[in-house]
């Protein structure tokens, strides 16, 4: 399996199933792994070692449809860059 770790992680799967499966206090944890304590007990009481997703599950649509399409025929008939565009839907 892949993993996708930046740069300054300091948890990787591997520590994280040692975390779980360790019996020391989250304080001793985070002291020998060097993160926090909140960290520490986060993955202690996590079923699974892997990230949860960082994206949105919704997508908040901020124009109505009819101004969706008001947009969109502006954009075919003026043919106007998107910048200009977003300066016109704002007036």
């Amino acid at each position: 399996m892949y993993v996708n770790l930046h740069q300054n992680a300091r948890t990787t799967p591997a520590v994280r199933r040692e975390i779980q499966a360790s019996s020391l206090s989250a304080s001793q944890l985070a002291a020998r792994y060097g993160i926090g304590k909140a960290t520490a007990l986060k993955w202690k009481k996590c079923d699974s070692i892997e990230d949860l997703s960082h994206t949105p599950h919704t997508f908040n649509k901020t124009m109505s449809d009819l101004e969706e399409f008001v947009v969109i025929e502006l954009r075919r008939s003026l043919l106007l860059p998107l910048d200009d565009l977003l300066v016109i839907v704002r007036k």
